[in-house]
Order: C-alpha cells, then structure tokens, then sequence
C-alpha cells in the first residue's frame, strides 16, 4: 500500500494531466460544436476499426451458417422471379427504369426509385432499451442518415450516425421508434418494440371489426420517410381484445432475426428530399 502510495505521489501531475484531458475530450464531444462534431467522427471511426476487426473473426468462424443464410434467401428471390414470370402481362407495358448495378464494388442496385446498398453487419446490440447496428459502409460509400434498412428476410431499422467508412442504424428493437404499419386488408397502425418481452413487438388500436389471423403478415407502408412501402415487419402471434375500447392489440414475431444478423441492405429513396421539401413548404403554408 504504501509503495503505491509513493506512485500516486510521483506521478500526481501525469495523472492529473490525463484526466484533465479525458474530461475535456468528454466535454468537447457532447458540445454540439464542429470540434465535437470531429471528435465523435473519429471516435466512430475508430470504434468502427475495433468491430471490423471483431467482425473479421466472427464472419470467418460463420461462413458455412453464411452460405446457408444466402442459398434460402436465393431459393427464396428465384421462387419470386419465377412468379412474376408466370404472371400475365400487357406487351405494350413498359417499366420506367430497369433494374441494374451501378457499380460492382459497393454492390449498389437501383430499382424504380431505390437504392439498395449491401453492407456486412460488424456489431449488434439485441439487450438495450434502445439497441443498435453498426455496419461497414459509411459516407464514403453513399450513406447517409435518414436511410432505411432491410435484411433478407425484414425490417431492421434506420441510419442515424454516419462516419466515412462505417455507419450506425437505430434497430426497431428500440423503445425510441415507432414503425408505420398495414394490416394485409390495408388497415394502417403503428408497431412499437415490448422492451419487457424482447423478442415481440406490440400493434395496438386496430379496430375491432378488422379480420386478423395468427400468423398474417404486417408490412411498412408508402406513409414513411424512412423505409419503403411493403417491407415485411413480422407476423401476428397472438391478439388480444382491449376491454376498455373494444379494439384489438396485435402480439408480433418479428421477420428478422437479429440475434443473427450478418448482412442487410441501406435503401436509399431517391425521391425523398423533394417529397419531404413540398411536405415542409405545404406544412409551413398553413
């Protein structure tokens, strides 16, 4: 005890000086100033640096589960291309824009009016009240914030920090967000994350002459600024009849999995900032 007392005494000012330093750097990071604004982006980029690395690890350990995850999601996309097929159509139709890559490196494709990005998921928080994924493509690659995003199989969440080479995506798996949501009859409500039962999401006020079944799907709709429309969000497990009102209250599985999550895809809706400019200027007219 008394040696390291003798420390502490020897080197006080190196110690003081770094703590000094630690307290300004927090300060300066939760200032909203462009110093700040620095800081936070070269924290992210290192944190981010640390989870490529974890990830580079966990993604060579997983690729027979990876490969497994891409063949279903194949069988699934070429079971939906063969549909389309059989379907009948006008041959005077024609689709406004086709569907192609615009650049094989980052992976982008562009349909109608989206874009949809790959990126490799290198951390994931599924225990918080308000929980998020961190991927592997940032601003450099086209990202910004505001953008939605998918997985393979649903909906995941949206962008809310971006840094050149990394992003970090609000999960709905968040106490913090509401989703937009249909029923399959196109009934519109809002699902919201149980943070008592982690693994449902909750659909309340749906009215009581709506037909809801187990196992019917919920999907995003056209109404939101941060996903597009016909995402599938989960399926109802349970419903509940509300004894105050009458109406009904939906229990979800959710269509992702994000306890292993690997890959998803950022959507970018190129139409957005001059939807969201006319809504703004039609709100501000009132």
């Amino acid at each position: 005890m008394r040696n390291f007392i003798l420390i502490i005494r020897r080197f006080f000012n190196l110690i003081l000086f770094f703590i000094l330093e630690i307290i300004c750097f927090i300060f300066m990071a939760k200032a909203r100033t462009l110093q700040g604004d620095d800081l936070l982006s070269t924290a992210n980029m290192a944190i981010g640096l640390i989870y490529q690395k974890k990830s580079d690890l966990v993604y060579y350990i997983s690729l027979d589960k990876m490969n497994d995850s891409l063949m279903h999601e194949n069988a699934r996309l070429r079971l939906a291309v063969s549909n389309i097929k059989s379907l009948d159509t006008l041959s005077s139709y024609k689709v406004s824009k086709e569907l192609y890559n615009t650049d094989t490196t980052v992976h982008e494709v562009r349909f109608a009016n989206y874009k949809y990005r790959t990126a490799r998921v290198i951390n994931n928080s599924v225990n918080s009240v308000n929980n998020y994924v961190t991927i592997n493509i940032g601003s450099k690659e086209g990202v910004a914030r505001g953008m939605g995003v998918i997985s393979g199989t649903g909906l995941v969440g949206y962008v809310v920090h971006v840094s050149n080479h990394f992003s970090t995506v609000l999960s709905i798996m968040s106490k913090q967000q509401l989703v937009s949501a249909r029923l399959k009859d196109g009934t519109y409500g809002f699902t919201s994350w149980d943070v008592e039962k982690p693994e449902v999401f909750i659909m309340k006020d749906m009215p009581q002459e709506a037909k809801i079944y187990k196992n019917d799907s919920i999907y995003t709709t056209s109404y939101s600024h941060l996903f597009p429309p016909d995402v599938l969000i989960g399926t109802v497990d349970k419903v509940y009849i509300n004894k105050r009102n009458g109406q009904k209250q939906l229990v979800l599985r959710p269509a992702t999995n994000f306890r292993k999550l690997m890959y998803v895809y950022v959507v970018e809706n190129i139409q957005m900032p001059e939807r969201k400019d006319l809504e703004d200027s039609t709100t501000k007219a009132k």
